[in-house]
């Protein structure tokens, strides 16, 4: 999934303070629209203005269950992160400039490493069901920032082993269920569903940040309640966590950890870099001369050959992100 917003807002971060792991910060959606009339709403919590990572997880969208609503989202590229999704219905069909062209189905993880660079496009299929899951990135570390495109897919097995819970673990490790992707840097990405009432205590890696997405229902995270597309996170720390579902209907949510980034960035628009200066380069190379670093994506036909960068900001300095804010 891309940004597609055309004016994005240069907002200076305050610094985020560290704070006991024992505490949850909560951080509501923004609404962004992606493309035209009938363009898919999404619901963004990473980045915000208090936070700008958990683990290397940097980016965080929520959309759906939104019935006649599609996405296309023509040829774009992107930089120095991976790509995940998930969804919880329906369909969207992959093309990128690796020669792959994949589906993204409901409990089957697509991961795709843009590294030097790689261009994509997204549109959902005609399915009867009502598109609805999350788009999320992960910044790769410098020493991995160009590597290889690459593609992995996994449809992780349903584990109802835990009463009142089920998972499917689809990146890193929870419990005895662990997935084959392979990250940059050590994650954890999983769904969980909740049965009414359902409280569950688990082991969790102490050296995670940990985030919970509440998709559906209303979830309690360490004692702080979290409800629709609200992200609470927690600092790392802990070698365990506690949710529990206080109604009488079902709960889901997606779990994200990881260890802390402490490694400073720029994100703008569809690229990740280390400077100012990388951004810039990296736009004009796009929207003037894009197949040699980013490749061509075969087979979409859609409504335009390549979505093209906005301007840049006039008269601002693209600053570095960190994990407590950005640089002054």
């Amino acid at each position: 999934m891309s940004n597609t917003e055309r004016n994005s807002p240069v907002i200076d971060c305050p610094a985020h303070t560290e704070h006991h792991p024992d505490v949850v910060e909560s951080y509501p959606p923004k609404e962004v629209t992606l493309g035209g009339e009938d363009a898919l709403q999404v619901r963004r919590t990473l980045p915000n203005m208090r936070r700008s990572f958990v683990g290397a997880w940097c980016f965080v969208d929520h959309y759906g269950p939104e019935e006649g609503k599609c996405m296309d989202v023509p040829p774009h590229p992107h930089t120095s992160l991976q790509t995940v999704s998930w969804l919880f219905s329906g369909e969207i069909e992959h093309r990128d400039s690796g020669d792959v062209h994949a589906m993204v189905r409901p409990g089957e993880v697509n991961l795709m490493t843009s590294g030097y660079g790689i261009a994509h496009s997204e549109v959902s299929t005609k399915s009867r069901a009502a598109l609805h899951g999350v788009q999320l990135w992960t910044v790769l570390p410098k020493e991995s920032a160009d590597l290889t495109r690459e593609f992995q897919h996994h449809a992780p097995a349903l584990d109802d082993n835990h009463r009142g819970v089920q998972s499917r673990v689809f990146i890193g490790r929870l419990g005895d269920a662990s997935s084959p992707i392979h990250t940059e840097t050590p994650l954890l990405g999983a769904e969980l569903i909740l049965t009414p009432g359902t409280t569950w205590e688990t082991a969790v890696d102490p050296n995670f940040e940990h985030g919970v997405l509440v998709d559906t229902g209303v979830v309690d995270f360490d004692g702080e309640r979290l409800d629709h597309s609200v992200l609470g996170v927690r600092g790392a720390g802990l070698g365990h966590l506690r949710l529990h579902n206080p109604t009488d209907r079902p709960a889901r949510l997606m779990l994200l950890g990881g260890e802390p980034f402490h490694e400073g960035i720029v994100m703008w628009w569809n690229f990740i870099g280390r400077s100012h200066e990388d951004i810039a380069r990296l736009r004009e190379e796009w929207n003037n001369d894009p197949f040699d670093r980013f490749g061509r994506v075969k087979g979409y036909q859609g409504r335009t050959d390549r979505l093209a960068a906005p301007e840049l900001p006039a008269d601002i300095r693209l600053k570095r992100r960190f994990r407590r804010g950005r640089e002054s």
